[in-house]
């Protein structure tokens, strides 16, 4: 007698996973990983570069210089401000892109995050060119209020907001995008006003994103270099941040400059450590 042909059970399906099969889970694409470690060993070799060449035997007096604290001061204040008033300014931004359909919202879209890829040098004439003593409206604000803005440390929150104000925006709306309207809706039918549901509901369901977008915001702040000297200039103790001095110390001090560029680095990799969260969920 033949033996009868039974169905295959549910362990005896083929095993579906996203690893390959067999043989093949063991072998290395080498055309791929030859170009993977080469490209990491660029992005990381001239980081491990300032590990290796900084002064580590002198490194707290040279923190401890009168102009480099002064310089770490500044940036960490106009950061927080320039942050501050992207959130004052790019909440509701982003909250318009997401939530209100207007004639030409994709060509706004865009053009808030032209600073992106604008080059910060342009930016900084940008805004020369509108906020200057003789720019569109810096002229004005300049006559009826005797307000000049370039050149003073308020240029360099200006210009930091500028090229920050972006990676707020797009974080927030990304948030909005993916909150639950249902719990809006719901708190709308109880009564509830719109700057209630905004303030009670709609803040907390993005808070995630907000967060990110703020950390992202005043990291991109305290590095902003270009549109900082363009517009505000370099004047220890009034304009000079961070990597204004950077800049400046690499011409005179070599090694000042290297210890300027571990804060800035320490403070990079905490960042992105913190939000390493938001943007994987693997291992």
């Amino acid at each position: 007698m033949t033996p009868s042909t039974t169905s295959a059970g549910p362990d005896s399906a083929p095993r579906r996973s996203g690893r390959p099969a067999g043989g093949t889970a063991g072998r290395l694409p080498w055309v791929l990983v030859l170009p993977a470690v080469l490209g990491m060993a660029f992005l990381v070799l001239p980081l491990a570069g300032l590990l290796v060449r900084a002064p580590w035997s002198t490194l707290a007096r040279r923190l401890a210089e009168p102009q480099v604290l002064e310089a770490l001061r500044l940036s960490l204040v106009t950061a927080t401000l320039a942050t501050l008033l992207c959130l004052l300014l790019g909440v509701p931004l982003a909250w318009l892109l997401a939530r209100v359909a207007f004639p030409g919202r994709r060509l706004a879209r865009a053009l808030i995050t032209v600073p992106l890829v604008l080059p910060p040098v342009v930016g900084g004439v940008a805004l020369l060119l509108v906020l200057g003593r003789r720019g569109l409206i810096g002229q004005w604000l300049d006559a009826t209020f005797g307000i000049t803005l370039p050149f003073t440390t308020a240029g360099v929150v200006i210009a930091e907001a500028f090229v920050a104000m972006p990676f707020l925006v797009i974080s927030v709306e990304g948030a909005l995008r993916a909150a639950d309207l249902r719990l809006e809706e719901a708190a709308a039918t109880l009564g509830a006003s719109r700057w209630v549901i905004f303030r009670r509901v709609t803040l907390p369901l993005i808070a995630p994103g907000v967060l990110a977008g703020t950390v992202l915001c005043w990291a991109r702040a305290l590095g902003e270099f270009g549109a900082t000297i363009t517009f505000a200039g370099n004047f220890p103790g009034r304009t000079q941040t961070m990597p204004l001095a950077v800049y400046l110390a690499l011409e005179t001090e070599p090694e000042a400059a290297i210890v300027l560029s571990l804060v800035l680095l320490v403070v990079s990799v905490v960042i992105l450590a913190s939000l390493r969260d938001k943007w994987t969920a693997g291992p």
